[in-house]
């Protein structure tokens, strides 16, 4: 009985592993984009005047604060796992700073972002459109 638990073991880790391995460009590809976007969603409302200067200053000061101070909870010298607090905290300080947007600007912002309509400096939209000279 213990022979076969351990074959089971490997044999559910072997396919474990082949699923890591056999992960798609697509599903990588994916991640960045995603990774991407919430970074540009993030600048794009940092520059908003519409959302409020402590929501502006609280969350992405203390994550930048974090990342500048000399003490970290999983120390850099640690190869490869030094680095995964501060992209965590990252992760999640760019996260807990669209949740409080408020939602209707972080629609917007989301919207210009994925190709909908453009605004110009006064907040009018822009339509895009040729023309022709006729003589």
């Amino acid at each position: 009985m213990i022979a076969a638990t351990t074959v089971y073991e490997r044999k559910d880790s072997n396919v474990s592993n082949q699923r890591m391995q056999g992960t798609s460009p697509q599903v990588k590809a994916g991640l960045l984009t995603e990774v991407v976007r919430s970074a540009r969603l993030v600048w794009r409302l940092l520059k908003d005047p519409r959302v409020a200067t402590a929501t502006k200053l609280l969350i992405p000061g203390l994550v930048g604060a974090y990342l500048l101070w000399p003490v970290d909870l999983l120390p850099d010298v640690i190869p490869l796992v030094g680095q995964v607090d501060d992209l965590v905290l990252l992760a999640l300080g760019a996260k807990l700073f669209i949740e409080l947007c408020p939602p209707e600007i972080v629609r917007q912002h989301q919207a210009d972002l994925a190709g909908g309509a453009r605004r110009d400096a006064a907040g009018g939209e822009v339509v895009d459109g040729d023309y022709r000279v006729i003589e």
